[in-house]
C-alpha cells in the first residue's frame, strides 16, 4: 500500500498531565504519514514531508486529535437514553431491564449494534468498552458489527444470575457461554473480550467466583463492571456482603480486582478502595453525565489523583445523556469544580483518549497519535456553531479546547478516521464506504 499523509493542526497527550509535566504534544502545522493504517511518522510538516518525497498529502481543516475512547457504555440502552424519573435501581427496573429483554433476538441486537456504532463514529469515538446483555446473541451481534467496521472494541456477555426474569442466566451457562464467546472473539481483528458481571447485587457468590476464574484462565481479557455509583446501591451491597471492608472488597475476594479491571463510576469511594485500586492497577471509568442524570453524585478527582488511581472517561449511555466525549469532558470539569477540583482541558482530553486507552490496555495501539500506533483520529471544528466560532475566535489552544468541551457536541466532529480511512464525514452527511 502506498503512503498517505494528512496535514493539519495536530494535538495529543503523551501521558496523564497529572502524573508528569510536558504531556501535551502539539504540532500547529503537523503531518501524519500513514501506511497500512499505521502512523509511520508524525511531526512538523517542514521536518517530516522532506523524508517522504512524492507522498500524497491531504489537508485536514480543523484540530486533529486521537479518536475518542469510551471507557464505559451500554449499547443495548441506546434507545432508552433520556428516560425520565428514577435513580439507579428503580431506573434499571422501570426502563432498562424491559428494554434489554429484546436482545435475545439476534436480529434486534444486530440492528441496534449497527445504529450504536454509527452514532459512536458520528461523535468521534473509535474505540469503546461496551456492555451487551445477558444474551450471548447480543455479544455476537455487537462484535460482528464492530468487525465489519474494523473498529477496536471490547465487549462481553453480562453475568446476572440474580437478575429479573428474562434477564437471568445461571453459573453453569454463564461459564459455558463466556468461554465460547472468548474462544470465538477475543483477539480476533481489533476485538477484546471483557468478563462482565453487571454489578455485585446481580450475581451470586458462585457466579462472581466464576467471573474470577474466567479472568484467571484468560489473562488477556478485561473485567468490566460497576462500582460505588449510588448511595442506595452501596447500602444494599454492604448489607449483602456484610463482612467486606467496602464495595470494592466485595469484588476483590473473588479475584476481580486486577490491573485489567475497569470499574464504572466510583462516585462514593473510601480511601481504602482508592489505595487498593492504585495498588492493583485497576481503574475507574468516570461517567459525569450519567452521574448527574441519575442523581448519583460527583466524582472526586482530587481524591483519585491523591491516590494515583487510573482514570478514563465514559459516556454510560443510556444513563449518560450524550455519546460525545467532548461533552462528557466538559461535564467532568463541572463535576470536579463542585468539589473544588479544576479539571484542565488537556487532562480532560487525556481522559477521553490516552487515559481510556490505558484502562483498556490498548495504549500501545491507539490514544496518542504516536509513531507505530493505529491511525484512528478525529478532525474537530471549533467553528461548528456560530456561538462556538465567536467563543474561539483569537483564543489560545487551551481556550479553544475547553470551549469545544463545554459548548461542543456531535456537530463539532467534522470527520472520524479509522485506520487512516474516513469513516464519518459530517459535511458529506454520513459514513464513508
Amino acid at each position: 500500500m502506498t503512503l498517505h499523509a494528512y496535514r493539519g493542526e495536530i494535538l495529543s497527550l503523551a501521558h496523564d498531565p497529572a502524573e508528569a509535566p510536558d504531556a501535551v504534544r502539539h504540532d500547529p502545522d503537523g503531518v501524519l504519514v500513514i501506511k497500512d493504517g499505521v502512523i509511520v511518522a508524525r511531526g512538523a510538516a517542514d521536518d517530516v514531508l522532506p523524508r517522504f518525497p512524492g507522498v500524497e498529502v491531504e489537508h485536514l481543516p480543523g484540530l486533529v486529535v486521537p479518536g475518542f475512547i469510551d471507557a464505559h457504555v451500554h449499547y443495548p440502552q441506546l434507545d432508552r437514553i433520556g428516560s425520565h424519573g428514577e435513580q439507579l435501581l428503580d431506573w434499571l427496573d422501570r426502563h432498562i431491564f424491559p428494554a434489554e429483554k429484546a436482545f435475545a433476538d439476534a436480529g434486534h441486537a444486530g440492528s441496534v449494534a449497527e445504529a450504536f456504532l454509527g452514532e459512536l463514529l458520528r461523535h468521534g469515538t473509535t474505540s469503546a468498552l461496551v456492555f451487551a446483555t445477558v444474551h450471548a446473541a447480543s455479544v455476537d451481534a455487537f462484535f460482528a458489527a464492530a468487525e465489519r467496521r474494523n473498529l477496536r472494541m471490547a465487549c462481553g456477555k453480562v453475568l446476572m444470575d440474580l437478575g429479573p426474569e428474562g434477564l437471568r442466566d445461571d453459573p453453569a451457562s454463564a461459564l459455558a457461554e463466556s468461554e465460547a464467546l472468548i474462544a470465538k472473539w477475543h483477539g480476533r481483528a481489533r476485538l477484546t473480550y471483557a468478563v462482565t458481571p453487571r454489578f455485585a447485587l446481580t450475581s451470586s457468590d458462585e457466579q462472581l467466583a466464576i467471573a474470577g476464574r474466567l479472568l484467571a484462565d484468560h489473562p488477556g481479557v478485561l473485567l468490566h463492571t460497576h462500582l460505588a455509583e449510588n448511595v442506595r446501591e452501596i447500602s444494599e451491597v454492604a448489607e449483602r456482603f456484610s463482612d467486606a471492608a467496602d464495595y470494592l472488597d466485595a469484588y476483590d475476594r473473588f479475584g476481580l480486582v486486577t490491573d485489567r479491571s475497569v470499574f464504572a463510576h466510583g462516585v462514593h469511594l473510601p480511601d481504602r478502595s482508592c489505595a487498593r485500586l492504585a495498588e492493583s492497577g485497576a481503574g475507574i471509568a468516570v461517567c459525569p453525565t450519567s452521574n448527574f442524570f441519575l442523581g448519583s453524585g460527583m466524582f472526586d478527582f482530587a481524591q483519585a489523583e491523591a491516590h494515583m488511581v487510573r482514570l478514563g472517561l465514559g459516556s454510560d449511555i443510556g444513563a449518560g445523556t450524550s455519546l460525545s466525549l467532548l461533552h462528557n469532558g466538559g461535564a467532568a470539569y463541572q463535576a470536579g469544580l463542585f468539589k473544588g477540583y479544576r479539571l484542565d482541558p488537556f487532562r480532560a482530553l487525556w481522559l477521553a483518549t490516552g487515559g481510556s486507552a490505558r484502562l483498556l490496555h490498548i495504549d500501545a495501539k491507539v490514544g496518542a497519535l504516536a509513531e507505530g500506533q493505529e491511525a484512528d483520529f478525529v478532525v474537530l471544528d471549533d467553528r461548528a456553531t456560530p456561538l462556538l466560532a465567536r467563543r474561539t475566535a483569537g483564543a489560545s489552544l487551551a481556550e479553544r479546547l475547553f470551549a469545544m468541551q463545554v459548548l461542543g457536541d456531535d456537530r463539532t466532529v467534522r470527520q472520524t478516521y479509522v485506520l487512516g480511512r474516513c469513516a464519518w464525514d459530517r459535511d458529506a452527511l454520513g459514513s464513508a464506504p
